[in-house]
């Protein structure tokens, strides 16, 4: 029994040292460049061969030597804290802004560029006011670039006087940087609330980076869709006032979302498919609030945007087009 405990306990040990290691040079690696990132590497190295060495020479020892190791590290990365004065790249160069009077909301920073290719656009920025007593519809997107259960999420908000605006939590890339499901793990991107005409948002995926973009109505109250639009506008406030990371995980398109819509229900339930993102319509069914007619897989069906090739004008307002289907 004391030999198998020997064993178990020094395993034990070399998988939690592994573990620390692994997480430890990732982190490194995405945050730190040049000179700086082969010396804190060579002293990540240093630390774990002490920590070695000390675990041979006694035993409590190795898991002192790793917890103050680990102190070292954590501390490190606790510095990295997020930004919002990089040289961003230009289509996510600035977040929505929001000011409240009332039942009017004045949105700045909103997006409305043309674009000619998934990388190229004539740059435009407005501002424009809304009456949320004429708050009348919500629309869900699903963008599907490659695996179908996994999503990208926006929210459309529709108003009677004809304004729409989209609301999509992105990550907020640097000027030439590229998104890694890894490096979001690892506080390599800001967080940010992008709001744009749907021209725009939508008419990108569909017609410049061939996505599949469904969109699904959303059935809610009038309070119910004014409590969710507020949440968007808190959203934009709060990161205003202070930047904050993207997560892979806990903080991202779908999560944030979820977080958004509980102050619609408390007590909303927690599935895979928050991570699995492009399964959120069956979740919405199972709540109750996902609108349209016919079973799940006819509405999913009906919800695919027709490309540039499929409508008949490209004269017509991007809304409409999609809408005459």
């Amino acid at each position: 029994m004391t030999h198998i405990a020997y064993i178990f306990f020094h395993g034990l040990f070399g998988l939690t040292l592994l573990a620390y290691g692994a997480w430890s040079t990732t982190a490194i690696w995405l945050n730190l460049s040049g000179v700086p990132r082969i010396l804190a590497l060579g002293l990540l190295f240093g630390l774990v061969l002490a920590t070695l060495a000390a675990r041979i020479y006694k035993r409590s020892w190795g898991w002192l030597g790793f917890v103050l190791s680990a102190v070292v590290v954590t501390g490190w990365y606790q510095t990295i804290q997020p930004r919002a004065d990089r040289e961003w790249a230009t289509d996510v160069s600035r977040g929505v802004r929001a000011l409240v009077d009332g039942s009017h909301v004045t949105l700045a920073n909103l997006r409305d560029f043309k674009w000619q290719s998934e990388d190229s656009a004539t740059e435009r920025w407005i501002t424009q006011d809304f009456d949320l007593d004429q708050l009348d519809s919500v629309e869900m997107l699903t963008s599907v670039w490659s695996n179908p259960d996994i999503a990208h999420l926006l929210v459309s908000f529709g108003f009677t006087d004809g304004k729409r605006v989209v609301f999509s939590v992105e990550i907020r890339r640097e000027e030439g940087e590229k998104f890694s499901e890894i490096g979001g793990f690892f506080r390599q991107f800001e967080l940010v609330l992008i709001g744009a005409t749907e021209r725009d948002i939508v008419k990108l995926r569909t017609d410049y980076r061939g996505e599949e973009v469904r969109m699904f109505p959303v059935d809610l109250t009038a309070d119910q869709r004014r409590a969710l639009f507020m949440s968007y506008v808190s959203l934009a406030q709060e990161l205003e006032r202070q930047p904050k990371f993207y997560n892979t995980i806990s903080a991202n398109c779908t999560t944030v979302v979820y977080g958004l819509a509980r102050n619609l229900k408390s007590d909303l339930p927690l599935r895979k498919s928050l991570i699995l993102s492009g399964r959120l319509p069956q979740y919405l069914d199972d709540l109750g609030v996902l609108g349209g007619d016919g079973t799940l897989q006819e509405r999913h069906n009906a919800a695919l945007l027709p490309g540039p090739a499929e409508r008949e004008t490209s004269d017509l307002p991007y809304s409409q087009a999609i809408r005459a289907r």
